[in-house]
């Protein structure tokens, strides 16, 4: 039996993983979390063979939240299950320790699959994205500058990007508009830009808007 917790901030997405796990019989759900800091409770209190994380859940940045569960439960393997598509996000949940990354419009049977997958200590990689992680391995491959950024600071360039106001970007970090100006600074001087237009125009350009 394969012991699941669902980790995603939003009521529906649970409910929905919730009843594509009860149709597989080699499957159960032990738990579920709105947020990082109930997920860690909760981890403390049930045995867990594989976690259902979100990344844009309230509580820590989501590489900070990876390297707690990597040193806490090496054993617990974490199957990344985000509205993020792989081209933004995937590369880095598989750096910072992720076994699996499928995004929320892949079929429960897909789901299913990658779940088993993660649980037999595979890695779950979709066809585009084990080309994506073959250019990571070129040894000639050239990194964007993106990827010296914070999870904080790619989080603010993305939805930047995508046309997202910094108060609203607050809003969903659950931050200040004030850090979240500071995180835009630290993106811009990073990346070599200096206005907001040029971050928008380098988002686009290098594929991080959905």
């Amino acid at each position: 039996m394969i012991r699941l917790v669902i980790a995603d901030d939003h009521p529906i997405v649970r409910e929905g993983l919730h009843r594509i796990v009860a149709e597989h019989p080699d499957m159960t759900v032990v738990g579920e979390a709105a947020d990082g800091d109930r997920l860690q409770e909760l981890l403390q209190d049930v045995t867990a063979d594989v976690l259902l994380l979100d990344i844009s859940m309230p509580g820590l940045p989501f590489l900070e939240m990876m390297q707690r569960l990597r040193s806490t439960y090496p054993r617990l393997r974490v199957l990344v299950v985000s509205a993020h598509p792989e081209d933004q996000y995937a590369l880095r949940s598989f750096r910072a320790g992720a076994a699996g990354y499928l995004t929320k419009n892949h079929t429960p049977g897909e789901l299913a699959e990658a779940i088993r997958r993660v649980h037999q200590g595979a890695r779950y990689v979709t066809s585009t994205l084990a080309e994506a992680l073959a250019f990571e391995l070129d040894p000639e491959y050239d990194r964007p500058l993106h990827d010296r950024l914070s999870e904080r600071e790619y989080q603010v360039l993305v939805s930047l990007g995508a046309g997202t106001s910094l108060k609203e970007i607050a809003a969903e970090m659950s931050l200040s508009p004030k850090t979240v100006s500071t995180y835009r600074a630290r993106v811009l001087n990073k990346l070599g830009l200096k206005t907001t237009a040029e971050l928008i125009r380098y988002a686009i350009e290098q594929g991080l808007t959905a």
